[in-house]
């Protein structure tokens, strides 16, 4: 298990370069969020299995969202 900081209890996370990033979106920030240990663990575990980045994962999370509230949004 990874150690966390008894402060923040956040784990770090792999981080993409704008290469990396589908070709489509060049400009890239980074950000933090803050997720269950148990919501982590699976993500990584998920990741591990597929070979495919968090990051990746959170993306397209995000993506998901957006789209679900976009007629909400003022």
């Amino acid at each position: 298990m990874q150690e966390m900081n008894a402060v923040s209890a956040v784990p770090t996370i792999e981080t993409n370069t704008p290469a990396q990033v589908d070709s489509e979106k060049t400009d890239v920030v980074s950000t933090h969020v803050l997720v269950a240990e148990d919501q982590f663990e699976k993500l990584k575990e998920l990741s591990r299995r597929t070979r495919i980045a968090q990051s990746e994962y959170l993306r397209e999370a995000v993506d998901d969202l957006l789209e679900k509230y976009k007629n909400k949004a003022g």
